[in-house]
């Protein structure tokens, strides 16, 4: 018996849309991370980009378990004096509450060069409005998955 090895020609993408009101970030970044990479399909190949296009809207309602929302990060931009901080309640209330969603999914992919190729199949909207109806994205229902998923306050 042969390993298959999927080829380009071999590879099905999908649209994917999630909704991520009331979802807990970490779960939904790890559901999202499995469906970009493509570990969901039994054609599964390593070293090819086998996933499906994601597309996450409401980003800004994302839940987080225990004091996440208010721990800080922090981060240096490269001259003297330059160290940041900000905390995710911040990000998520400013003008970019995406980013909060894109960086958990993109920290549960490897670090190499196919996993900055899947981030490109990944479209994060703060609100409810895409402009991807034209692809008919199949809706994935993360809170119906696991009960866990989902917290309410």
């Amino acid at each position: 018996m042969k390993t298959f090895t999927a080829t380009p020609a071999d590879i099905d993408k999908k649209w994917i849309i999630i909704d991520a009101e009331g979802v807990v970030l970490g779960r939904l970044a790890s559901i999202v991370a499995m469906r970009l990479r493509g570990k969901h399909k039994p054609s599964f190949t390593p070293h090819m980009d086998c996933g499906d296009n994601v597309i996450i809207i409401n980003a800004e309602k994302v839940q987080m378990t225990g004091k996440k929302r208010e721990e800080k990060f922090y981060w240096h931009t490269g001259h003297p004096g330059g160290i940041k901080e900000r905390t995710k309640a911040q990000i998520l209330e400013g003008a970019h509450p995406e980013r909060v969603v894109t960086q958990a999914v993109k920290r549960m992919l490897p670090g190499n060069r196919l996993s900055r190729q899947i981030m490109t199949n990944l479209r994060v909207y703060a609100g409810t409005d895409h402009p991807h109806e034209a692809q008919s994205p199949e809706v994935l229902d993360v809170k119906a998955m696991n009960k866990k998923n989902t917290r309410s306050a």
